[in-house]
């Protein structure tokens, strides 16, 4: 009988071990490549991928391309593997480029629509008191939002720029009379930009379904699914909610906003995409009870 070199044997299963393990540890490691995130919104969203990515099997690494970039371009650096993730409004059109993570991550409080306005442009919304009346002024939006196809769908006037910034310096040149924001973005946009004499109009208020969402290349299946599956674990144990409602912008609504008291117009929105989650209850909040 031959004598089994067990040594040797030992030898090359503890080498196999390690090599295992170095690839498996190897595996488990993704990079998350994204754009600045200097706004409010960018700041939430990206907030909700790391606490999401928290909660994933794999370890998360994060790769800041510095810069502001317009909209319409991440979309194409997400679609073409440039960038990772992007956060935004959506349509059917964006849904069929990219790949949406269907929780909307304001919970739709972002489809309840307040107006930035130059400051002393008051007095021409006090004369208005319905939709009609509306429809004689003018919004300002960026040219890919979805914003944009739901408000000409209603009848409004709209003026687009590309990018996010220069819509600020439009509304307080006089280019347009309002630009509708998110109830909870006004305020830290308004103190970001000091130099320039805006306010919130105190009357009025658009609402429709809108959801923002977070959105990944069709090809990223392991993103989403991470995603998708952090998002839910949140909601299931209230840390989502938690999160949602102590955001510093979010608290600007409750303090400021005078929801219960503006007028609201609603609005139809036809670019809501068939697969929207409209009847699950625990992805919405209704904000007058904020």
């Amino acid at each position: 009988m031959k004598s089994v070199n067990t040594s040797y044997y030992s030898k090359k299963f503890v080498c196999l071990a390690l090599l295992v393990l170095t690839v498996s540890s190897y595996a488990q490691n993704q990079t998350l490549i994204y754009n600045s995130v200097d706004d409010s919104l960018g700041k939430y969203s990206f907030g909700l991928v790391k606490l999401a990515l928290e909660r994933s099997d794999y370890t998360w690494d994060f790769e800041i391309v510095e810069g502001e970039i317009s909209q319409a371009r991440v979309i194409e650096m997400v679609d073409g593997g440039k960038l990772d993730v992007m956060w935004a409004a959506t349509n059917q059109e964006m849904e069929e480029r990219l790949e949406p993570i269907r929780i909307p991550l304001y919970k739709g409080l972002l489809g309840h629509r307040i107006f930035l306005i130059e400051a002393s442009g008051q007095p021409k919304f006090d004369a208005v008191r319905s939709l009609e009346d509306l429809r004689s002024l003018s919004m300002g939006q960026g040219t890919t939002w979805a914003d944009t196809g739901i408000l000409r769908h209603n009848g409004l006037k709209v003026v687009t720029a590309n990018k996010y910034d220069s819509l600020f310096y439009m509304v307080e040149g006089g280019r347009f009379d309002a630009y509708p924001r998110g109830v909870q973005e006004p305020w830290s946009e308004m103190a970001a930009r000091p130099q320039l004499p805006l306010t919130v109009e105190k009357r009025l208020m658009l609402v429709y379904k809108m959801p923002f969402y977070l959105f990944v290349s069709k090809d990223n299946s392991l993103l989403k699914n991470e995603l998708y599956k952090g998002l839910r674990a949140m909601i299931a144990d209230g840390t989502f909610h938690e999160y949602f409602i102590t955001d510093p912008t979010v608290q600007d609504v409750v303090d400021k906003s005078n929801i219960k008291n503006r007028i609201s117009f609603h609005l139809s929105n036809p670019t809501l995409p068939v697969k929207t989650p409209v009847d699950d209850a625990s992805l919405w909040l209704d904000p007058t009870q904020l």
